[in-house]
């Protein structure tokens, strides 16, 4: 399993939503259970994440529907895997009770793959009855869990110190996009055909296009 394939997995969930709304009946739930379920005592988010793992074909090593039983877990048996610095297929435990699989990183944000929770914030954020990629501050991460992944292709994603502020400048006014892996191939060098379209990303931002 590599973070790729979760990755792929998740992503395609996107748009999924429990039916009807405001049930917790939802696929991933039925999975978890073995049977339909519906009610306030079923909050999917977790179970979202964990039908992720099982899918790609390496279930998580403690299976619960709780957040803090995860995150909890992991600090009693494999600490080393709990982490302070978040990378793509990462698990973010969040401080209000909710979760999802990392799958972009920014200057102080996370993008993640979220069961259980609305396309925006004005919605509930812990029980919002979809599957929705979000945007979140990383001051609301309660923790990281790192999964065994295996080597998948490198993650060119880190800017020497002397190039950080312009890279994360470039990144979080989108100019600099990275692959749908999430590689910004930060070594590699550009071709015509992409220098023209950050320049014309650049453009858009002022208004000059």
């Amino acid at each position: 399993m590599t973070v790729e394939e979760v990755l792929a997995i998740a992503r395609r969930e996107t748009g999924v939503e429990e039916s009807p709304p405001n049930s917790n009946n939802v696929k991933y739930n039925t999975w978890y259970y073995g049977k339909p379920v519906n009610g306030p005592a079923y909050p999917w988010c977790m179970v979202f994440v964990q039908w992720v793992f099982a899918e790609a074909g390496d279930p998580l090593p403690f299976r619960t529907a709780s957040c803090s039983a995860l995150l909890n877990w992991y600090k009693r048996n494999e600490p080393d895997r709990v982490v302070k610095t978040p990378e793509p297929g990462d698990i973010v435990i969040y401080e209000f009770g909710h979760t999802g699989i990392i799958d972009r990183v920014e200057k102080d944000a996370i993008s993640a793959i979220e069961g259980n929770t609305s396309a925006s914030e004005s919605g509930s954020q812990s029980n919002g009855g979809m599957v929705a990629q979000r945007l979140r501050k990383m001051s609301l991460a309660e923790g990281y869990i790192r999964p065994d992944y295996q080597e998948g292709p490198h993650m060119d994603n880190t800017p020497s110190p002397s190039y950080r502020e312009g890279v994360e400048w470039a990144v979080e006014n989108g100019i600099l996009r990275g692959n749908k892996e999430g590689n910004l191939l930060l070594s590699q060098p550009v071709s015509r055909q992409q220098l023209c379209t950050m320049l014309y990303r650049l453009a858009k931002l002022y208004g000059l296009e």
